[in-house]
């Protein structure tokens, strides 16, 4: 069984990837050579350091499965394994998107995530 990986992005972005077949990242991506993701357990701290109060943003499912080589499990913040991709995400290992609103609290509001 292969694992989820999640990506956050503005929806903006991430229409734009779909119109054009795959996503390349957001800025911060781009200047770091991968696309970040994150795991079931790293989403939420993910959302809360990088994105906090922002509102139009899409959490996207990818199977890991499909990424092959290009995904890198690498030491980042405190010191835990967070997968980069260092290639574009073609959009076959896309599974869903989903909004990801602010909720009156303001965090991000997830759904439930596999591997939680």
């Amino acid at each position: 069984m292969s694992q989820i990986i999640y990506k956050i992005a503005p929806e903006a972005l991430w229409r734009e990837a779909e119109a054009n077949g795959s996503f390349t990242g957001a800025p911060i991506d781009v200047a770091d050579g991968f696309i970040h993701f994150s795991t079931a357990g790293q989403a939420r701290e993910t959302a809360a350091k990088h994105f906090a109060g922002q509102t139009n943003l899409l959490l996207i499912a990818i199977d890991e499965a499909k990424l092959g080589d290009a995904l890198k499990y690498e030491v980042s913040r405190g010191g835990a394994l967070f997968p980069h991709l260092y290639a574009p995400l073609g959009l076959d290992a896309v599974l869903w998107v989903r909004p990801l609103p602010v909720g009156a609290d303001g965090k991000h509001q997830f759904p439930a995530l596999e591997g939680e």
